[in-house]
């Protein structure tokens, strides 16, 4: 059992309504990608004039705009304005047992983006709001392309053993409502 600690990154998001889908479907597939290794099709989403990267692939769109759908659903439907979108990206190992050899995934990496809703009263609070938002922006996309080129950001990195596919490593996106998992 791997006991080390699993380097988990924490981005704080305060939406609005008007927001939110954008706001989460650029972030996610700026996580995406900066830890999907295989050959990818770059594309960039305008977001509150903050320029975030994506990539271009129909698979990863579909799950980008489903997670994203979840979450909304979640946040719209229940009681609790406040949510996680989890992204685990994990490698496979080969687990020996008594009786038979299987693969298990370990991860070794954890995006925990904590968003919350908050709707603005006026006008001026909401362009005050949306300066804030933009501003949070930048400063995520610094915090992934800082940790992601950080020497301890590429030592949890497992040796690439597939680089067939978009992503040798299998990853998880999980969403949460209040601390409920949901979708």
């Amino acid at each position: 059992m791997n006991t080390a600690v699993l380097p988990t990154i924490t981005i704080d998001l305060v939406l609005d309504r008007l927001t939110t889908k954008d706001v989460l479907h650029g972030v996610l597939h700026a996580i995406l990608f900066h830890r999907l290794f295989g050959t990818i099709k770059p594309q960039t989403f305008e977001v509150l004039d903050v320029t975030m990267p994506g990539v271009s692939d129909p698979e990863t769109e579909r799950l980008v705009n489903e997670k994203v759908d979840t979450f909304w659903r979640g946040i719209e439907g229940g009681a609790s304005k406040r949510g996680q979108i989890i992204v685990t990206i994990a490698e496979k190992k080969l687990k020996k047992n008594w009786f038979s050899i299987g693969e298990e995934e370990v991860p070794w990496e954890q995006w925990v983006i904590n968003a919350e809703l908050r709707q603005p009263k006026t006008d001026r609070d909401r362009q005050t709001f949306q300066a804030n938002l933009a501003s949070t922006l930048t400063k995520t996309i610094h915090t992934i392309i800082t940790y992601t080129s950080s020497e301890r950001g590429r030592a949890v990195v497992p040796p690439i053993t597939d680089a067939t596919t978009i992503s040798p490593f299998p990853f998880k996106v999980v969403v949460k409502v209040g601390n409920l998992e949901v979708g």
